[in-house]
């Protein structure tokens, strides 16, 4: 099957009759006199009809499922022309039933809507549950590798009416909607209040109005009064399918000049278009030589409207009860290209050595692109096949389809903490900002002829940067697409650093911060009202760390001397009473009171250090007593796309 004929295929009604299950009564019906003329499915289940016709009686009767009453008063609007004229809606409640059994779902109740007088052309519109339309789409790349998106919508009818010559709009987007029980009877419980006297047995509590200008505001012109003719040209503006559709609820407004001229949007472009440029100033598609239809009016018109997007049919559609049909939405030419992508799929085993096959593709057909399969396709043959998530336009996908073996990726991780930058500093606490390293190697081997570019997608957690990402690196759901070139029948390799930052607080004595301040003195030059006190604690702490050092360094020498002091005279004791060992009670003497010696030395060098540490521990109290500096907020946590 050629390009050609993909974009030529219609389905038509009634062929999809295995998708659908049993029929089920009508929602709602009448008596003829308002046949439906208009549907539109969205994608949250819910369907709005629309019915016109002219009534000469005084008032309209609707067969309504009781599951359907509360959904269809909710969103019941009347329009006539030259005003509405509805006086009432009636409905009976639910019957009660033996043993207190609910009425059955898809039992009948009338609903009365009352008119003012005779002869009515009416339109009137509500909603119901309905099955949500869906979509399927076919990505086609012709012979230079430029593709084109299709979007399909197969839309069911299970209403258990016929849709006869109705037209037809499918909705993307998820507009808020909700059940209604308009039709059930509520009465809310109530506080009883009892006689109790005139005791007042709490102090009230009166009402507090701020200060406003006296002035009183000057009050609105009035309306300009409606003439005759203005009525009437506004009425015939609303006549037959130029009608707009009321809807509580639902903004969902006809949009016929533009579904008429079939004119596609400004802001979708052609695949002439440089990749991440939009074209300007195009107002219809140019068919191409390949794959654009032919007829253009056949495509459904789109509109963007309250941040939904909606598909108009070209033509009345006549889709019988317990049918279904598939009909084409749009087909434009996109910029995209096909790759190679390594994300491993826990759903695939082989994803994580290979990567997949993967079409990339940016949406410019100016609509939401509702999340659905996609079927890919080159010069006419079928590639494979992927799911497409939702899709705003503007936004680009990529779409894995097929795994490709004969490319294969290698990961290596390494840890560390690294990194420390000046934050704040709070007297004798400093803030530092550090970082949780995370280096990841991919290592790419490439088995064809050619070479070829694989895009890795790296996992970014919650608060995780890519420190300087190679060039092309782009950010998608949570993760990085970084890209890695690879020779033919070679391999290359790539590294990946994610930084996770944290703060830790310190004190002044951490090298880490002395480090840290020493580079923002150098680095952020601040004002000297500043950067005088915090270099002159930063000196101070210098000089109690050195002397600190110097103190440990004596101390731990006095007691190693005090130990070979104390075993000097343990063995001087030993042979004070042999009269052969003279000569080594006098050497044990001599290295005695050398000992002593120093360690009266080290004695007084420990009380001049202890001296000179408790100066500057007082000057550097002093110096940091009001010091409040904040250099920069810290690195803030990595935007999550």
């Amino acid at each position: 099957m050629t390009a050609r004929s993909l974009l030529r295929w219609w389905l038509p009604a009634g062929a999809l009759y295995g998708l659908l299950g049993c029929g089920r009564v009508a929602s709602v019906t009448t008596e003829g006199t308002l046949p439906l003329r208009r549907v539109v499915v969205y994608r949250n289940g819910i369907g709005y009809f629309e019915r016109h016709g002219h009534v000469d009686e005084d008032e309209v009767r609707f067969r309504v499922q009781q599951q359907e009453v509360g959904d269809f008063l909710a969103t019941l609007a009347v329009m006539e022309r030259g005003g509405s004229s509805v006086r009432a809606a009636a409905f009976p409640l639910p019957e009660e039933h033996v043993g207190d059994t609910p009425p059955r779902p898809t039992e009948r109740r009338t609903v009365r809507v009352a008119l003012d007088g005779r002869g009515h052309d009416l339109v009137v519109g509500y909603t119901v549950e309905t099955p949500i339309w869906r979509p399927s789409y076919r990505l086609i790349f012709d012979a230079q590798g430029h593709p084109q998106v299709q979007a399909w919508g197969i839309v069911q009818n299970l209403s258990g009416e016929d849709w006869t010559d109705v037209s037809l709009a499918l909705v993307a987007g998820t507009p808020v909607s909700f059940r209604s029980e308009l039709a059930e009877p509520t009465i809310p419980p109530r506080p009883v209040v009892t006689d109790r006297g005139a005791v007042i047995d709490a102090v009230p509590l009166g009402e507090t109005v701020l200060a406003q200008n006296n002035e009183a505001p000057a009050a609105p012109p009035p309306p300009p009064a409606a003439t005759p003719a203005a009525v009437t040209a506004a009425t015939e503006r609303m006549e037959g399918d130029e009608l707009d559709s009321l809807q509580g609820g639902l903004a969902d407004r006809r949009d016929v000049a533009r579904r008429r001229a079939r004119a596609p949007s400004t802001r979708s472009g052609g695949g002439s278009a440089g990749w991440g440029q939009r074209p300007t100033g195009q107002a219809a598609l140019e068919p191409s030589a390949t794959s654009t239809p032919r007829n253009v009016a056949a495509l459904a018109a789109l509109a963007v409207q309250g941040g939904t997007t909606r598909y108009d049919l070209p033509h009345r559609v006549t889709l019988p009860d317990r049918s279904a049909t598939m009909v084409m939405l749009t087909a434009r030419e996109v910029p995209g290209e096909q790759m190679y992508l390594f994300a491993p799929d826990g759903g695939v085993p082989e994803s994580s050595r290979h990567p997949f096959h993967v079409a990339r593709f940016e949406n410019r057909t100016g609509a939401m692109l509702e999340r659905g399969p996609v079927a890919i396709f080159e010069a006419g043959a079928y590639l494979g096949q992927g799911m497409l998530e939702p899709l705003p336009d503007g936004a680009s996908a990529t779409v894995p389809f097929a795994l490709e073996r004969a490319l294969a990726v290698e990961t290596h991780a390494t840890y560390n903490v690294e990194g420390e930058r000046l934050v704040r500093i709070a007297r004798e606490t400093i803030t530092l900002e550090r970082y949780n390293v995370t280096r990841t190697t991919y290592r790419g081997r490439n088995g064809m002829d050619h070479p070829l570019r694989i895009m890795m997608r790296h996992a970014l957690g919650e608060g995780v940067q890519l420190h300087e990402p190679p060039e092309g690196t782009q950010n998608a759901n949570g993760a990085a697409l970084a890209p890695l070139l690879v020779p033919a029948r070679g391999s290359a390799e790539l590294v990946l650093t994610a930084r996770t930052p944290f703060t830790i607080s310190v004190q002044w004595s951490n090298e880490d911060a002395l480090h840290a301040i020493e580079e923002w003195l150098r680095t952020a030059n601040p004002p000297a009202p500043v950067a005088t006190p915090v270099r002159a604690a930063a000196e101070l702490q210098r000089q109690l760390i050195a002397l600190g050092r110097e103190r440990a360094t004596a101390e731990e020498r006095r007691n190693d001397l005090q130990t070979n002091a104390e075993e000097t005279r343990e063995n001087l004791r030993a042979i004070r009473l042999n009269p052969g060992a003279a000569d080594l009670r006098a050497q044990l003497t001599a290295r005695l009171a050398r000992v002593s010696a120093e360690i009266d030395q080290l004695t007084r060098q420990v009380v001049t250090l202890d001296t000179q540490l408790g100066e500057r521990r007082v000057r550097f109290a002093e110096t940091v007593r009001e010091l409040e500096v904040v250099t920069a907020p810290p690195t803030p946590p990595a935007a999550r796309p």
